[in-house]
């Protein structure tokens, strides 16, 4: 099992073909396992490299707190070690929240960026707001993972033929450790890049489903305040889009990697 020292974790990774860098970044109880459509694509023209966040998938479990920030000094660090001075980045919600705050911070180190149903904020002030985050916190902590992802599965994917997708993400979610996910979802708590989305120079795109918790049209004001940015919609697709709809995602990415 590859995994890499960095800070006070151990990163699992795994790296997949040849050629120019690809940096998948997963989202919020997520891990390596669900690029799964994506890698056998990707890797045909990329090296592609994922990675479990701390306290994701097979990384350390670490103690808290954390931060998006913090996320993205991980991940600048285990590039470093592996030599990689310049990557793409596809990022998937909360790994887009941690490639926004790379190529803020770490603007030499990103090549393009690739920002899949995200906001650059997340304000957690309104009563429905702190609703959400209560909802889930207590589902965790009362029922456990297993529950969160039984709640989870339907709202990615809600259409009858997508019973099999359900399953699987209801088994990958039972597979967080409690802790680490809601240390994780508190890092989001007023997380915020909206003031500094004009320092991202490199080339962006950000692929947004119609169907996501965020609507596109927050995405398409915020996609404005970007030097190098354009916005992509995938119709009838919800956040989990790269496992509901892999080839309408899979080329939207390979059609703006070939043309940076």
């Amino acid at each position: 099992m590859p995994t890499m020292k960095i800070n006070d974790i151990n990163i699992f990774y795994e790296i997949h073909g040849n050629g120019e860098p690809l940096l998948l970044i997963h989202g919020l109880g997520s891990s390596t396992q669900d690029w799964e459509y994506q890698i056998p694509q990707l890797s045909k023209q990329y090296k592609v490299i994922t990675i479990d966040l701390r306290g994701h998938g097979k990384t350390s479990k670490a103690n808290g707190p954390y931060s998006i920030r913090g996320f993205a000094d991980d991940v600048a660090m285990f590039l470093e070690a592996l030599n990689i001075k310049h990557t793409n980045i596809l990022g998937l919600s909360m790994g887009t929240a941690t490639g926004f705050e790379l190529a803020i911070n770490y603007p030499d180190l990103v090549k393009s960026l690739i920002a899949v149903n995200m906001s650059v904020k997340l304000s957690v002030k309104t009563f429905g707001e702190r609703k959400q985050f209560f909802i889930r916190t207590l589902i965790v902590k009362l029922l456990g993972m297993k529950k969160m992802g039984e709640f989870l599965a339907p709202r990615l994917f809600p259409f009858p033929t997508q019973e099999e997708l359900r399953k699987k993400v209801a088994i990958h979610w039972a597979e967080n450790d409690k802790k680490s996910y809601l240390l994780a979802m508190n890092s989001l708590k007023n997380w915020s890049v909206e003031e500094e989305l004009h320092k991202i120079k490199c080339p962006t795109i950000v692929i947004a489903s119609d169907g996501d918790y965020t609507p596109v049209e927050a995405k398409e004001e915020y996609v404005k305040k970007i030097p190098n940015c354009k916005i992509a919609i995938i119709k009838n697709s919800h956040h989990a889009v790269p496992m509901e709809k892999p080839e309408e995602f899979n080329k939207l990415v390979l059609d703006f990697l070939n043309q940076i």
